[in-house]
């Protein structure tokens, strides 16, 4: 039976400002080359020399990247981080960045891919039994749910054991279901590419340390970028707490099944001692492995601006120190979105197709197409596009809802002007 519809989220904002229709080319300078995958897999000791031009030059070049021109404030000194990324979620400006393109172990952040794949397959209603197959393979010490043999899960109660508990025994359930753990990874690999995510390696559909597995900074916030436009991928990673179904136990005679409360691991979410809930935060994932160390990426808004910052294995050895660095960096990002000007970019997926922007053009009209906004009984448009963003397979999906529209990255991705959706989770502050 499916958990019950308990689950905590903090207060929803939904985007009211009204979207204009423009047709912007990206600079020159911040173009994106033709990317070519890197050739070696293994993490280096120190950031290469020369790094990954995917999103412009200056994010392949090692250390930090900003402009600091007059009016900028000063990057936080206390930043420690072997990698880090701060961007705007709607523009796709880079505002500053510490080795952006470094192939590093991912840990759990790699879930985002893993969500981004596997989400659009099955209907969060969709039940499955646990099979011991199902489990197996699991590397030893993972974080777990825990997920019982012989129990029924719903999809939604898989997805939340994911993203709130970074359950790698929910993601193995989910792996066998789409068709296995090689095909799970082989598509990962393969969604990467398509995103342009070409820093990236799976080799585990969960993030666990293994040889050769890798991803970056900038490749982990396209993975949130690209999940974000699925109402779903919201949905889970700006959950709290829940409640999860437990293990059938037989009382008077009677089988009964009871519920456990699960919370989200992610800090800036759920808060700790020693971390305040970050105001405006709207998820997404961490992880922390012994390879990787603690990494984490996350979205948040703050006067109609949104933000998404990564932040890799932090040198700082203090508790909980990813979420304080990249709480720093995000309160810089938002000192100084608008006065920066950006070092590179978040490219659009390669498969996207080219559209331009069509003043007036209506949400059934040749601007938004009419099979991602045609209402159907029971559903508004709205709804409609959000179900389609999650089943075009391919890179971000195209979800129109108004046909106001915004060409963004030289005329090859086509997104709302308010990125990514005029329902995007937003937070209130605390």
């Amino acid at each position: 039976m499916p958990a019950p519809l308990q689950t905590i989220r903090r207060p929803l904002l939904v985007l009211s400002a009204a979207l204009s229709s423009l047709a912007l080319t990206a600079p020159v300078a911040l173009a994106a080359p033709t990317p070519t995958p890197s050739s070696s897999v293994t993490p280096t000791a120190t950031p290469p020399a020369n790094m990954s031009s995917v999103g412009g030059a200056r994010l392949g070049m090692a250390g930090t990247q900003v402009n600091l021109t007059s009016g900028v404030p000063v990057l936080p000194k206390d930043v420690t981080a072997r990698s880090w990324i701060v961007s705007d979620a709607e523009s796709g400006a880079v505002l500053a960045a510490h080795n952006a393109h470094w192939r590093l172990p991912p840990a759990s952040t790699l879930k985002m891919l893993f969500a981004d794949t596997v989400m659009p397959k099955f209907p969060k209603t969709t039940e499955h039994k646990v099979v011991p197959t199902d489990l197996a393979g699991m590397g030893a010490g993972s974080s777990v749910v825990p997920i019982k043999e012989g129990e029924s899960y719903t999809v939604h109660d898989l997805w939340l054991g994911v993203f709130l508990r970074s359950g790698n025994d929910a993601v193995h359930v989910l792996s066998h279901m789409y068709g296995g753990v090689d095909k799970t990874v082989a598509d990962m690999n393969t969604h990467a590419q398509d995103l342009q995510a070409l820093d990236t390696h799976v080799v585990t559909p969960d993030g666990y340390d293994e040889p050769g597995q890798v991803s970056s900074a900038y490749d982990l916030t396209l993975f949130a970028r690209s999940g974000l436009q699925k109402k779903d991928f919201r949905e889970y990673c700006s959950t709290v707490s829940a409640k999860f179904p437990g293990e059938t136990t037989k009382q008077k005679g009677k089988s009964v099944r009871g519920t456990f409360d699960i919370r989200n691991t992610n800090r800036l979410l759920s808060g700790d001692s020693d971390v305040s809930v970050y105001p405006g935060i709207a998820g997404v994932k961490n992880g922390n492995t012994t390879n990787a160390g603690a990494t984490f990426t996350g979205v948040a808004e703050r006067n109609g601006k949104v933000l998404l910052v990564t932040v890799m294995n932090p040198e700082k050895d203090e508790h909980n120190e990813v979420y304080k660095e990249a709480a720093k960096i995000l309160d810089w990002g938002f000192q100084a979105d608008g006065k920066v000007q950006p070092v590179g970019e978040l490219v659009p997926p390669k498969n996207v197709p080219q559209a331009s922007a069509q003043p007036g053009a209506t949400a059934s009209g040749e601007a938004g197409g009419d099979t991602s906004t045609k209402p159907t009984a029971g559903g508004s448009a709205s709804a409609v596009a959000s179900e389609d963003e999650g089943s075009s397979g391919v890179g971000i999906a195209l979800a129109v809802t108004g046909g106001l529209l915004v060409l963004l990255a030289a005329g090859v991705f086509l997104v709302n002007r308010r990125w990514p959706l005029p329902d995007l989770v937003r937070r209130r502050r605390p």
